[in-house]
């Protein structure tokens, strides 16, 4: 047995900022190459859903029925990778002409936040993995350039749609969003898939499905 304490340094932990982001766009509802988004200012994760609904019978509330959970978010960068393009409803006619308004393809995100405790003592990182996602149109802002100048940011607004978690279907429910800690993840398979995620010297980043992922951790 022990007793409860509170606000012990060795616990005062936060999350902060953001890096690392790769982009996968959709092939046939797989994600097999990455590219690497320099450039990323915030990200805001946004869930919703999850609400309940109660139902009443015999007078009395009988039972509360939840909605689905959904998630979806806010992305704003300073500049973004030619390949991310075709995910928000650009194509290319020929070398330097691009028309907008097209088919927009879903895509699968990766990227760090990182912890630190209350010394800032860096507390290593937490992986986030986003499947199936789609960008909706973004708003420009341009303006003359003046004495206080300001870079353009854009800003996409992304939904989800959940996919199924192959091979543990009977244990789990389709899902958009996973987070991996570092400080608790086995040090070896996570180094597996950071090299898949990633890619090495002799080959290419790629996002596995769910259902692989937690198979490899």
């Amino acid at each position: 047995m022990a007793k409860l304490t509170w606000d012990e340094e060795s616990v005062r932990q936060y999350e902060t900022g953001i890096d690392h982001m790769v982009v996968y766009p959709a092939v046939s509802g797989a994600y097999p190459k990455g590219y690497a988004w320099s450039g990323v200012t915030g990200f805001t994760e946004s869930p919703s859903g999850a609400e309940a609904t109660a139902v009443y019978a015999d007078n009395i509330k009988y039972l509360n029925l939840i909605s689905a959970e959904e998630l979806g978010g806010t992305l704003e960068a300073i500049q973004y990778p030619e390949e991310f393009e075709q995910c928000d409803g650009t194509a290319e006619l020929v070398a330097g002409v691009k028309i907008g308004q097209q088919p927009r393809k879903a895509f699968g995100l990766v990227y760090r936040t990182k912890v630190a405790d209350a010394n800032g003592v860096d507390k290593g990182y937490v992986l986030h993995l986003i499947w199936n996602a789609l960008a909706a149109p973004s708003e420009k802002a341009y303006a003359t350039v003046n004495d206080s100048p300001e870079n353009m940011t854009f800003s996409w607004t992304l939904t989800t749609t959940k996919i199924p978690v192959n091979g543990y279907e009977s244990t789990y429910k389709p899902v958009s969003h996973m987070e991996i800690v570092e400080s608790e993840a086995n040090a070896t398979k996570l180094t597996a898939l950071k090299n898949i995620l990633f890619g090495t010297a002799g080959s290419d980043p790629y996002l596995p499905l769910p259902g692989a992922v937690i198979g490899m951790m």
